[in-house]
């Protein structure tokens, strides 16, 4: 088991808490201005409905129909990170492996729930794609996220899938694959690839961070077990109204227009990060984030945040040291003040 330094619990919002909690947020990877108005009203109009024990079904349907498969292959869940828990500890595998860098909590769970886990580091050199030879073959579950966070690198569907074994657990975290336009390379939905389990969040996008809300799209007998291990009423009727408007036609069309938005901010986001001396970004970005690599990173943090803007440390994700950042994409007026403040605190003049 790796016993290395990197931080497995730390995430972006420990950077906005506290005493940044006035900072511009570029550290944590949820859509600006969220949740729209519509969304926040379908969730009021849930409360009466509190004093009810919640009924999944119907959000279950719906998130059913909305990757058309059948019900029996859906788990919703108390966002993404519950369903990490319960495949650590629902299901019965030997040897459990982790493509890095991606997000922590996958390893985190495993490891709490007494397994020994092996890690595949992706390569800088490389820009992080995946080489599906690079996993032991003895691996019985292997978990990869789909856009990567931190990378931001999207592997192709077919790369993923020749991850897959009979006999092992294939877990796609696709938690940021709905800011993907077309979504493409997405696996949800497909029945053909034997052990496949994708996990989506519908905190990203829609804001939802504070609600939980996830799901996990799998086989029935996979989902029967990891319901097994859930508690009773695990999603509250809040996040069940919220999950089933978040996959109703109209919020499906809402997030792709966002999905375009948010490659277009990107894309002017990279641009200007291109022009600063001595950064380097991850290209190509795909998802609602980019990670850069920079001297005296962590001095350029501090600077950043005197200046009033959080950014993601880089060094507690597997695979990444002290001198990587992960900016979350904003629109362009923040972008472009962002940038500025970017060229003072990288200026070895500064402070």
């Amino acid at each position: 088991m790796p016993t290395d330094a990197h931080d497995l619990r730390h995430h972006g919002d420990a950077e906005v808490r506290d005493d940044g909690a006035a900072l511009v947020d570029l550290a944590v990877n949820v859509r600006a201005d969220t949740p729209p108005a519509w969304l926040r009203e379908v969730i009021a109009d849930s409360l009466g409905g509190l004093a009810a024990y919640p009924d999944g079904r119907r959000a279950r349907a719906a998130v059913a129909a909305r990757h058309g498969v059948g019900v029996e292959r859906v788990l919703l869940t108390a966002g993404a990170a519950e369903a990490f828990v319960l495949l650590a500890r629902a299901l019965k595998v030997r040897r459990p492996v982790v493509v890095h860098p991606q997000f922590t909590g996958p390893e985190a769970a495993l490891r709490d729930a007494g397994h020994t886990v092996d890690r595949v580091l992706l390569r800088a050199e490389d820009g992080f794609r995946l080489d599906p030879a690079a996993v032991p073959e003895g691996a019985d579950l292997v978990v990869i996220g789909n856009p990567t966070n931190p990378t931001s690198v999207l592997h192709p569907a077919d790369a993923v899938a020749q991850l897959a074994r009979p006999g092992r657990t294939l877990v796609v975290d696709e938690a940021f694959m709905d800011a993907v336009p077309g979504e493409r390379e997405a696996l949800a939905g497909r029945r053909d690839i034997p052990g496949l389990v994708v996990l989506r969040s519908l905190t990203k996008t829609w804001g939802l961070a504070g609600l939980r809300i996830g799901y996990v799209l799998a086989s029935p007998e996979t989902v029967a077990d990891l319901e097994r291990a859930q508690p009773l009423w695990p999603v509250s009727t809040p996040a069940l109204a919220a999950a089933e408007a978040c996959v109703a036609p109209r919020a499906l069309a809402e997030a792709a227009h966002a999905a375009h938005r948010v490659a277009a901010d990107r894309a002017h986001l990279v641009a200007g990060l291109s022009r600063i001396a001595g950064l380097r970004v991850v290209a190509p970005a795909e998802g609602p984030f980019v990670l850069v690599r920079l001297p005296r990173a962590a001095t350029v943090r501090r600077r950043l945040r005197d200046l009033g803007f959080a950014v993601r440390r880089g060094d507690t994700f597997p695979g990444l040291g002290e001198e990587w950042l992960r900016l979350a994409v904003r629109e362009r007026t923040t972008v472009n003040s962002f940038l500025r403040a970017l060229e003072r605190a990288v200026s070895p003049t500064e402070g």
